[in-house]
């Protein structure tokens, strides 16, 4: 869909961070993440919100969004992850997309507060993705 932030990145029209590409959809790093390592998860075709995500791409995408979610985990040495998405309101980008937020215990994130950061520089950027695009499974 023209216009749209993740059609682009699907197409390779869009600069970004990416951490791993899955028949299903793409893996990016957020560019104004909540923690360094904060991966964005979309599927590839252009469906607004969760409800329009055909019932036979569910299966594919969320087990691409869950070994998106352990490599965070294991390629950063976290202690969890956040794992969250928007429909409609407070949803940036009406392209579905699932939010993977590395945790750590005392990291500060409370509720649904959602403090930002930014990567010091583009090496330090691609050095998060390349640790987290290491630690996919299988």
């Amino acid at each position: 869909m023209e216009g749209c932030l993740f059609c682009g990145v699907v197409a390779g029209t869009t600069d970004v961070t990416r951490v791993a590409d899955d028949p299903s959809g793409v893996a990016i790093l957020d560019y104004r993440p909540v923690f360094k390592g904060h991966v964005l998860v979309a599927p590839r075709s252009h469906v607004p919100t969760l409800a329009d995500l055909a019932v036979g791409d569910l299966g594919d995408f969320f087990a691409f969004v869950q070994r998106i979610a352990i490599a965070v985990e294991a390629g950063l040495g976290a202690g969890g992850t956040f794992v969250a998405m928007n429909n409609k309101v407070s949803q940036s980008v009406p392209h579905l997309h699932v939010h993977v937020v590395p945790r750590t215990k005392g990291d500060g994130l409370r509720g649904f507060f959602w403090p930002r950061t930014k990567y010091a520089s583009e090496t330090e950027s691609l050095e998060y993705a390349a640790k987290i695009a290491a630690a996919l499974p299988e």
